[in-house]
């Protein structure tokens, strides 16, 4: 996974694996932007737990990654919260 990724990203990885979620936006975004077109096709509505577990193949904290991606805007979320969406 690492080999295909900007400097800024690669380094939060190890061994395919998401070492730290940067808690500076300036470095989280790059990763963000990396995060949301790797893991989720655009046009299509995953459901929550979809969600976690695309979110887990690379890092276990992904309460807190789910989040960051919702609120950068990466990825939306219906009102109701049953379902998720890349944004375009």
């Amino acid at each position: 996974m690492t080999s295909a990724l900007p400097p800024e990203v690669a380094s939060l990885f190890r061994d395919g694996r998401l070492e730290v979620i940067p808690r500076k936006a300036a470095r989280r975004d790059p990763l963000l932007d990396h995060l949301a077109p790797t893991l989720f096709e655009p046009g299509r509505d995953y459901r929550e737990v979809e969600v976690n577990e695309a979110i887990r193949t690379v890092h276990d904290d992904f309460p807190a990654l789910r989040r960051h991606l919702v609120e950068s805007g990466r990825l939306s979320r219906a009102e109701d919260g049953s379902s998720y969406r890349r944004a375009s």
